[in-house]
């Protein structure tokens, strides 16, 4: 999966506070009980942790979909986190940026896509490699 374009948030991060019902949402017909407000919810806090530090990308390609990741997909990453086994990166291998999860196997590293369709591929002395970032969350248009 590549990553088609790159955008970093706008500083300072005003509060955008949006109405939380704090209610499980069950595939059925809502409860007269549930029409009340619980708390406000500002999307910046629970997206961006560390604006300094955050970045966005939008995705292109199918080889994550295994994890939620579809073409189109804005991926909210923090260049902060210390990339651990297992996390999902935003990576420039061989002059492109790239999205994969991140494993390691004693001392090779690996990106794996999400999506038997792709190979992985092993990080050696041979590829050029950096990463970028980890990516946090994912958002997805429905509509």
């Amino acid at each position: 999966m590549l990553v088609t374009t790159i955008y970093s948030p706008n500083f300072p991060l005003a509060a955008i506070e949006l109405n939380l019902h704090l209610v499980l949402v069950v595939a059925g017909f809502p409860s007269p009980a549930d029409d009340y407000i619980e708390a406000k919810l500002d999307l910046n806090e629970h997206l961006i942790r560390r604006p300094a530090a955050t970045f966005f990308v939008r995705a292109s390609g199918d080889s994550m979909q295994g994890v939620g990741i579809y073409s189109g997909d804005l991926l909210v990453v923090d260049r902060s986190l210390e990339p651990k086994d297992n996390d999902i990166i935003i990576a420039v291998v061989n002059g492109e940026l790239t999205v994969k999860r991140l494993h390691r196997k004693g001392k090779k590293l690996l990106l794996v896509a999400a999506n038997e369709s792709y190979p992985s591929l092993e990080i050696d002395e041979y590829v050029e490699f950096q990463i970028w970032g980890v990516v946090t969350s994912a958002i997805r248009k429905l509509r």
